[in-house]
């Protein structure tokens, strides 16, 4: 049997955080897991990772990408069931809805504090973490986890909190700007202090650019 898993994240109090579902049938009963499920005869595996992520989370749209087979013959105690990885990224957790009817409840948790997973699921998460923090630096995916409008100041917090490490400001903002992936907007972000530029992604879309 084949399966599709989807690791969803999204930035949520300052954190990087993952939707997770707690199993309410079967040998992981009680346990967290990621969304996931069988894929039907004669369907994609895309088209069931996008089923099996709104069913689980009323999500229309999402960035989506293959990640991993996880195919040990023991990872389901039901028989043999390769898994294929997913993995999804939202610009706001609350987008999502309730679950399925298959799940107890769902709910978020800080990648660096997730709970016992079921079957195989804690290497998935691990999988995910690791490509997604290895894109930022080849990739504009950042802008899957960023609302349309943003400040450079939170382009800036939301690299620095992936990668785990301060940024060298002056340079990042240099570089960064000097590449085109980004746009200033005419309008600005009024607060406290001195209204703060806006920006927005040049390319809603993902793009392979040496980022750091």
């Amino acid at each position: 049997m084949v399966a599709v898993d989807t690791v969803l994240f999204a930035i949520k109090d300052g954190r990087l955080q993952t939707f997770l579902v707690e199993l309410r049938r079967g040998p992981g009963r009680g346990r967290w897991a990621f969304p996931g499920g069988l894929v039907r005869v004669g369907e994609l595996l895309d088209s069931a990772a996008r089923r099996e992520l709104h069913e689980s989370t009323r999500l229309r749209s999402a960035y989506l990408e293959q990640l991993f087979t996880f195919g040990d013959p023991s990872r389901d105690p039901r028989g043999h069931v390769v898994s294929v990885a997913y993995m999804a990224l939202i610009p706001d957790a609350q987008q999502i809805g309730a679950p399925s009817y298959k799940y107890e409840t769902g709910r978020w948790y800080e990648v660096g504090d997730l709970p016992q997973l079921a079957y195989d699921h804690s290497l998935m998460a691990a999988y995910a973490v690791k490509r997604l923090k290895s894109k930022l630096e080849y990739s504009n995916i950042a802008y899957a986890l960023l609302p349309r409008e943003f400040t450079f100041a939170e382009f800036e917090e939301l690299y620095s909190l992936l990668l785990g490490r301060p940024l060298d400001r002056r340079n990042f903002r240099r570089r960064i700007l000097a590449m085109g992936i980004l746009k200033q907007l005419s309008h600005t972000r009024r607060g406290p202090h001195r209204p703060a530029a806006l920006y927005s992604f040049a390319q809603q879309s993902l793009r392979f650019i040496e980022m750091l």
